[in-house]
C-alpha cells in the first residue's frame, strides 16, 4: 500500500521529512560502471561503440547499419497510421509554436556615460538529442527535444537512438522526420554520451546533449557536463496532485497513474482535504491497475513510492508541495489560480479539472523535460535557451573611457593586477 499521511499527526513532520529526502537515482556502482564506459569510448571510438553496442543492445553496427537515413524515416511517416500521423503532426505544430515564443531578443543600449553595450544571442552549432529505444521509445520525446533546437537555429542535431535487436519503431522515424533530424546513429547508453561529448572516428561531437534516457544515460550526462552542456540530470518521473472531494475519483487515480507506469522508481503523490475522497482514489486506483497493461510496474511504483496526503485545507499544501519541487504539479479544483499563485517550485504545473498532466506529454506546447528529484528549485524545463548562449558586448568611445576608466584603474590597482591597470592607463594617458 502506498503512505498515508495526516498532516496533523504528531509525527506527520517527521515523516513527511523522510518522504522529500528519499533516494531513488543511480547508486555508485551505475557512477563507476558509466565512468569505464566513458573511458572506453574515449580511447578506442568507433571499436567501443560497436562493442558495447553488440553488447546491451544485441545488434551488430558493422554488419546492419550504424546509422538510420532520412529515406527510412519519411518511409516510416508515409505508413504509420494516419491517426497517429496527424496527432504527431498536431503536437509538432503546438511545441513549435509555444518555443517561437521563447525565443529572446538581442539588446543594445547607450548609456550616461557614452558606453554602448548589450548582448547578442546565438544557437550552439551542434545539439546531440537522445532518443530512448526499446520499451521506452517515445516518439514525443523526440518532438519535444529536437524542436526547440530548430526554433533557436541550431545547425546540426544528431539524434542517438539504439535500436536492442535491431528493432525500430515507426512512430519514432516519422517523428524524427517531421521534425527534420537527418543525422541518426543507431547508439544507446552512456556509451552514446560519450560519443556525443568527444566524438569518434565517425561521430562529430557536439556543443549540448538533451533528452531523456535511464539511469546509465542520465548519470552519462552528469559526468559529461562541463565538456558539453546538458538539459538537466533527469530521475525518475514524478507528479503530485493537489485535489479536492469534488473531483471524480477515478480521473485522479488515473492522473495518479500516468506517472507510476513509468517505472517502479517513478512517485505519484495525492494532496487532499477530504479522507473520504482520499479513500476513494486509493480504491480507484486498485480498479485501474488490474486493468492496466503497465499495471505491475505501475503497482511496484505506487506501492514503494505513492503517498496519499490528508490536510486541513487545500492551501497549506502548498508549503509541502514546495518542498517536494515535483515535476508534475496538477491543481484539479474549480479555482486554480490561488493555489497557482502560491506555488514556487514545480517543473510545470497542470491548472484544474480538466487539465491532466498527460496532455502536457503530448499536444500542450510547454516541453515535457522537466527537472525531476527536486531540482526544480533551482530549474526550469527544455527550453529554447538550452541551445542558445548569451554573448555580451562593449564599446567605448574617449567620452566613456574618460568617464569609467578611472574606476577600473583604481579597481585594478586594489587588486595587485598592474598589467589590467596599465591597459587601462595607456589609453587614458594618450
Amino acid at each position: 500500500m502506498p503512505l498515508r499521511l495526516d498532516a496533523s499527526a504528531g509525527d506527520f513532520a517527521a515523516q513527511f521529512e523522510r518522504l522529500v529526502n528519499a533516494r531513488r537515482e543511480a547508486d555508485q556502482d551505475v557512477a563507476d560502471a558509466v565512468r569505464a564506459i566513458i573511458v572506453q569510448v574515449r580511447a578506442e571510438g568507433d571499436a567501443a561503440l560497436a562493442a558495447l553496442t553488440s553488447r546491451f543492445d544485441r545488434f551488430d553496427l558493422d554488419a546492419q547499419g550504424w546509422t538510420i537515413s532520412a529515406d527510412q524515416c519519411a518511409q516510416a511517416y508515409e505508413t504509420i497510421d494516419a491517426g497517429l500521423r496527424t496527432a504527431l503532426e498536431t503536437a509538432a505544430a503546438r511545441i513549435t509554436a509555444y518555443h517561437e515564443k521563447q525565443k529572446p531578443a538581442d539588446s543594445g543600449w547607450t548609456d550616461a556615460a557614452g558606453a554602448r553595450l548589450g548582448a547578442r544571442w546565438n544557437a550552439v552549432e551542434a545539439a546531440g538529442v537522445y532518443v530512448p529505444g526499446g520499451l521506452a521509445a517515445y516518439p514525443s520525446s523526440t518532438l519535444m527535444n529536437v524542436l526547440p533546437a530548430k526554433v533557436a537555429g541550431v545547425e546540426r542535431i544528431v539524434m542517438m537512438s539504439p535500436t536492442p535487436g535491431g528493432a525500430l519503431n515507426p512512430a519514432v522515424l516519422a517523428a524524427a522526420h517531421i521534425a527534420g533530424v537527418t543525422e541518426i546513429w543507431r547508439v544507446g547508453g552512456a556509451q552514446a554520451i560519450a560519443a556525443l561529448a568527444y566524438g569518434t572516428q565517425r561521430i562529430a561531437p557536439v556543443d549540448v546533449i538533451v533528452g531523456p534516457g535511464n539511469a546509465w544515460v542520465a548519470e552519462a550526462k552528469r559526468q559529461v557536463y562541463g565538456v558539453v552542456g546538458i538539459d538537466m540530470v533527469a530521475g525518475p518521473s514524478e507528479i503530485v496532485v493537489v485535489a479536492d472531494g469534488r473531483n471524480r475519483p477515478e480521473w485522479i487515480a488515473a492522473d495518479l497513474l500516468s506517472q507510476a507506469e513509468h517505472d517502479p522508481t517513478s512517485q505519484s503523490i495525492l494532496f487532499t482535504d477530504d479522507a473520504a475522497f482520499a479513500d476513494a482514489v486509493a480504491q480507484a486506483v486498485e480498479d485501474q491497475l488490474g486493468r492496466l497493461a503497465t499495471g505491475a510496474r505501475a503497482r511496484q511504483s505506487w506501492e514503494a513510492n505513492g503517498a496519499i496526503i490528508l490536510v486541513p485545507d487545500l492551501m497549506s499544501a502548498m508549503p509541502l508541495v514546495d518542498r517536494l519541487a515535483p515535476e508534475h504539479l496538477e491543481l484539479a479544483v474549480d479555482d486554480p489560480q490561488p493555489l497557482f499563485d502560491a506555488v514556487r517550485h514545480a517543473g510545470s504545473v497542470f491548472m484544474g479539472r480538466l487539465t491532466p498532466e498527460a496532455i502536457g506529454d503530448y499536444v500542450a506546447g510547454p516541453n515535457h523535460v522537466l527537472p525531476t528529484g527536486r531540482r526544480a528549485r533551482f530549474s526550469s524545463g527544455l527550453s529554447v535557451l538550452d541551445f542558445m548562449k548569451r554573448t555580451s558586448f562593449l564599446q567605448l568611445d574617449t567620452r566613456a573611457l574618460g568617464a569609467i576608466g578611472p574606476a577600473a584603474l583604481a579597481l585594478a590597482e586594489a587588486e595587485g593586477l598592474p598589467a589590467h591597470a596599465e591597459s587601462v592607463a595607456v589609453r587614458l594617458r594618450s
